[in-house]
């Protein structure tokens, strides 16, 4: 452990605790460093944001047909990353073909206006995209101080004897559920996603954390009770949230399809994780010597700069495509058809019986966050029942599986959930997260 070593730990680790996990207080709301960023940028550009992304989906679809046709001697000697970004199988280019022509046809307002209404492909254009580019732009380029320079590496060590028991993860998920906690849980499930391809979490670990921790930040909270005119009880709405929040997420990983994922690693890097404390040293100091270790295998600023270009250019290209195109699809379905009121009816009867006003109202909104998050609120909205709003908006805080975003990114990872193993936890968390809302709500705050 030399001195350099220790610094660059330090150092790093310092600006990364301030970028993606310390609370700030920003325009009147609570966010971290990198929200602060992401946000400005987005202010600044937002005319531009919606034809510049456009622009990017365009080119993710040229860019793939080129590589697609090339003669496969050449696409063999091309570099993994861009074999894996451009070389891709046939349902991922009919997604990223749609979500070209999705987004052609949003911002020129041509063709079926199911396709470009506001509240189908003009809310993913213009209010889910711009957030997404500027949120990944940062935490892209920024994310590199988080995963290289140790934090992860003395948290974990140090927090592992709550972590393991409670939850049955590593210590470092902790670091998962804070970024998501104070800025996005699309952040979180990107550090998911990183942590698990390097190596530090198991398939099951990788699973449970991204479907349990990948929490909406207190910003969007904000913005949900606002929306629903009850911001009078936010501390209420706030405390609900944690408390479902934290025993759903004992619960749901001990329950299938989560437990009965499998504890081996990422097959190309294997286990590269080790946060038990040998004998005859303290844990504060082992944790010290894994966060130099990890740092000094950091050997310079430029592989950092590679590294998190390479994470950019991989969202940009690969992802944001398909948030264009299951984004506009769930949103079509969820607003232009009437599946989320039938799939609903039988939620009518539990919540009459739950004593929950205007329940034929509540039912359709309580499932409809699976396709967006925040279409509960837009729903509720109407409701003249407190009580029902804050129900509403408090489960749509816990569901966590949103296929607009969420999901989409999940499905996209090497992580190994299924669209069907979404739909199971989305309701094991409906399910188990209700109850406990709804009995908060009568017994504590109406």
């Amino acid at each position: 452990m030399t001195p350099a070593n220790k610094a660059k730990a330090l150092t790093a680790s310092l600006i990364s605790l301030f970028l993606f996990l310390i609370p700030v207080p920003y325009q009147g709301q609570w966010t971290i460093g990198i929200g602060i960023f992401a946000e400005a940028l987005e202010n600044a550009f937002y005319d531009y944001l919606a034809p510049f992304m456009t622009g990017v989906l365009i080119l993710s679809v040229l860019a793939t047909f080129i590589v697609k046709i090339l003669p496969a001697p050449i696409r063999g000697n091309m570099s993994p990353f861009l074999q894996e970004l451009l070389d891709v199988k046939a349902a991922w280019i009919v997604f990223r073909v749609l979500g070209a022509a999705f987004a052609i046809m949003t911002l020129y307002e041509i063709g079926p206006e199911v396709v470009w209404s506001p509240v189908s492909g003009g809310t993913v254009l213009y209010d889910l995209v711009p957030v997404l580019t500027t949120w990944f732009l940062v935490a892209g380029f920024l994310m590199p101080l988080l995963l290289q320079f140790g934090l992860m590496e003395f948290i974990g060590t140090m927090v592992r004897a709550v972590m393991r028991p409670v939850f049955k993860l590593p210590g470092r998920s902790s670091i998962d559920a804070m970024a998501s906690w104070m800025g996005s849980g699309t952040v979180g499930v990107l550090l998911t996603t990183q942590q698990y391809e390097s190596g530090f979490y198991s398939k099951r670990e990788a699973s449970v954390i991204a479907t349990n921790f990948s929490v909406a930040s207190i910003a969007f909270s904000l913005v949900v009770i606002s929306f629903i005119e009850m911001e009078h009880m936010f501390l209420q709405f706030y405390f609900t949230v944690i408390v479902a929040g934290l025993i759903t997420a004992i619960i749901c990983p001990r329950l299938p399809p989560l437990n009965r994922k499998s504890e081996e690693y990422y097959e190309p890097v294997g286990k590269q994780i080790s946060e038990a404390v040998p004998e005859g040293i303290s844990r504060l100091q082992f944790a010290v010597n894994n966060a130099v270790k990890r740092a000094s295998e950091v050997k310079s600023a430029g592989q950092v700069v590679i590294n998190g270009t390479r994470n950019v250019i991989d969202i940009w290209l690969g992802l944001i495509p398909l948030v264009m195109a299951l984004g506009t699809v769930a949103l079509m379905i969820a607003e232009f058809t009437p599946i989320f009121n039938y799939l609903s009816y039988p939620l009518v009867p539990i919540l009459e019986l739950m004593q929950i006003p205007e329940a034929a109202d509540a039912a359709p909104a309580m499932l409809v966050g699976f396709a967006d998050m925040f279409l509960p609120a837009v729903l509720g909205s109407g409701i003249e029942s407190e009580l029902t709003r804050f129900v509403i908006a408090a489960l749509s805080m816990t569901q966590l599986i949103y296929m607009s975003e969420v999901g989409i990114l999940l499905l996209r990872s090497r992580i190994p959930l299924s669209l069907l193993d979404l739909v199971i936890i989305f309701i094991q968390r409906t399910v188990i997260s209700l109850p406990i809302i709804v009995a908060m709500a009568h017994l504590l705050f109406f």
